[in-house]
Order: structure tokens, then sequence, then C-alpha cells
């Protein structure tokens, strides 16, 4: 436990704050805006006098966290506590536009990240800085950990030609960065004229899993219950873009997946041959509840983390793509547009950020020459991106 950590949230007496006295705030958050004592950002922010708070704004699967499946739009509501207009942003539109903006002088930002590029809070947050660039709007961000930590980076940088939703600006999948972080490097390289303002931890270590903070899991996203769910997700999240069930309607979501087609046994026989690092593979049978195959009986397997230290989440899960698409080709599909707002663009191919690991999956090309030439994209974005906007 790491008592001595504090949390953006928690500092907002802090003079970034200060110096924002009389201002009309607008809040982005969602249910895991908590502190370690489990306040959340709204009740904190209302009962600050030195500004007030105007507006409410949430991001993919609502302000409350309501809606239980991806690609889910909701509308925006009056809040039934304050009476504050609650503004979606993943719906009609995903960035503010004026009239939404036009009567706050600072958006705040409180969101917890799992540490993945195709979580699409990060995205939100882009938009946001976005549109207060252009309305010469202030954006304060309040920095949270990076749950897997801010070392490891893994997977494929964003090629810009296959920019989303899921994926806006360059970034490897495991990015290694907090929100804050991230924040800095858009501010930086896309939106220049935004003033930007990130309130930073007290105490955070670049090593430290979130089960090695203080601080209590809030899903913050139905399907993402604990911290063995965010480990896997940047590369189970792969199976979206495909008809393989990635364990929604489970109650083990991206560690569990799976089809009706699948012979478990046969499928871990295969993935054996990998000798994957830091993690077994069990064979599993399932019933999804909701989503894919849902109440139709799946083989396929459980991910079992046995050192998440030597773990590789993306590589793990292209092994387990090409394992399944060399043994049931005749029915493996990779799902078609739209996915995430993206009408052209094959969703597999905006999760990975190119359509080369597609193809080589297809090709069969060998795993390890697949990681060597992402593993030379990422020390590339490392050493000449990544580094310069660590904050920890």
């Amino acid at each position: 436990m790491k008592a001595d950590l504090k949390i953006g949230l928690e500092l907002v007496n802090s003079s970034t704050f200060r110096k924002f006295s009389g201002a009309r705030i607008g809040l982005v958050i969602h249910p895991a805006s908590i502190t370690s004592r489990f306040n959340h950002a709204l009740d904190i922010f209302l009962k600050k006098r030195i500004f007030t708070v105007k507006t409410l704004f949430g991001p993919q699967h609502g302000l409350k966290g309501e809606t239980q499946d991806n690609m889910i739009e909701w509308e925006g509501y009056r809040h039934t506590k304050t009476g504050l207009p609650v503004i979606s942003l993943y719906g009609k539109t995903r960035k503010p536009n004026p009239q939404m903006l036009e009567n706050i002088d600072v958006m705040v930002i409180d969101l917890q990240d799992i540490g993945t590029r195709y979580y699409t809070y990060i995205w939100t947050m882009a938009l946001v800085m976005d549109a207060c660039e252009a309305l010469q709007k202030t954006v304060v961000i309040l920095d949270r950990p990076n749950p897997l930590g801010g070392i490891k980076i893994e997977g494929p940088v964003l090629d810009p030609e296959f920019s989303s939703f899921v994926g806006m600006h360059p970034l490897p999948v495991r990015h290694g960065m907090t929100i804050g972080e991230i924040a800095r490097y858009l501010r930086d390289v896309f939106y220049q004229d935004l003033h930007l303002e990130i309130v930073t931890m007290k105490g955070w270590s670049r090593d430290a899993w979130f089960d090695e903070t203080y601080l209590p899991w809030v899903p913050p996203s139905p399907n993402m219950p604990a911290l063995d769910t965010a480990t896997v997700y940047p590369g189970m999240c792969l199976l979206e873009a495909t008809n393989i069930s990635e364990g929604r309607g489970t109650t083990r979501p991206f560690e569990i997946f799976g089809a009706p087609f699948i012979d478990p046994d046969v499928l871990i026989q295969r993935l054996s041959v990998f000798r994957l690092p830091g993690v077994s593979f069990r064979p599993h049978y399932f019933s999804p509840m909701f989503h894919k195959h849902a109440e139709q009986l799946c083989g396929g397997a459980q991910i079992h983390i046995t050192d998440r230290s030597r773990y590789k989440p993306f590589k793990t899960a292209v092994a387990v793509l090409q394992s399944i698409y060399e043994l049931y080709t005749d029915h493996f599909i990779w799902k078609k547009p739209p996915y995430e707002y993206e009408h052209t663009l094959l969703p597999i191919d905006i999760l990975a950020g190119t359509d080369r690991l597609r193809t080589e999956i297809i090709d069969m090309v060998p795993l390890n020459v697949m990681e060597s030439w992402w593993n030379t994209s990422l020390r590339q974005f490392d050493k000449n991106t990544r580094r310069k906007y660590l904050l920890y």
C-alpha cells in the first residue's frame, strides 16, 4: 500500500485551482472519478466555493457507467441530485460544440484510463482539448495512475491512415503513460494553442501496478470489472473485430474467449507451441448471456496470468487470433464496419492501427517476426516522442 500517493483529484486545493477563482467549471467524469476514500469528483467540486460547476459531461458508457455494452450511445439529461445539465460525449456528438461550452471557462477532466490506446476515454479527452483550443477555453487534467504501470509498452504504434475514435493519434497499443502525460503529448504536437494545466500526482511510481497503490478499483466501464481484465485488455480487445466472443456476457470479459465451433483442447494444444511468457490457457466452455453467441455453448479458453511482469498481452492475443484462424479458417470472420464510428476501414485494422497485422495473420507470418516490426516502431516512438512527456 502506498499511503503517500495522492492523485490529482485529491489536490484540488492546489495553486492550479486557486488561480481559477470565480471560474465556471465543466466536469468530464464517470463512476471511477473518486478518491481513495470513495469521494466522487462531483461532490468534491460542488463543495468548493471558489468556482461554480455549470455542466457535467460523460464519456462512453455514460456519466453513471450505465450503458453496458460497447458502441451504445446515450443521451444527455438533467442530473437528478443537482439539476445540472449532463451532456453525452458518446451520442449525437463526441466533441463538445460551442453551444455546450458557452457558459464554461474551464473544462476539468478526471477519467480513469486503463493504459490501452483503444480505450476511448483518452480520445474523449483529445476531442475536448480540440474544442477548447478553438474557443480559447482552459483544460485541466486531474492525473491518475496507469493501472498497468508506466514502464512497459507493447504493440504497433498507430499509423495515422488508420485514425479513428479508438486511436486518433500515434500511440502504441499499451502506451505506458498516464492520462496527464498523454495530454501533454497531444497539446504539444496537435493542440499547440490550448491552455492546458495538469494536476500531477504525488508519490506515484512508474513501476506500480494499480493494486500496489492504495486506490480502490472502481470499474471505469461495465466490462472492466477488475485489474486482471485491464491486464489482458491490450490484446484481447482485438477479438472485438472478429466473430470470436471476447467474453462479454460472462463474469470474466476479455479473460474468457471462444466460439461455438472451437474445440478447447485442440486450441490449447496449438497455443502451447508459441511458449508465451507469463500466461497459461485453461480449456473452457461458456454460454454468454448477451453479445456474440448469446446463450450458445462456446468452446475456448480462459487466460490465467502466471507472471504479469513477463506477460505480453498484445503478443498473446495475436497468437490466439493466428491459432483460431489457422484451425478454423472456414468459420473465422473479420467483422465489417461500422465500428466505433468508422464506416470504411475494417475494425481489426483500426484497433491494430495498421492493416499489416491482419494481412500477416492471414499469411501465417511467424509470431516473432511480427513482433519484431512492431517492436521497431515502439523503440522509435519511445525514444523520439514518449519520453519527452513523462511526468514521473
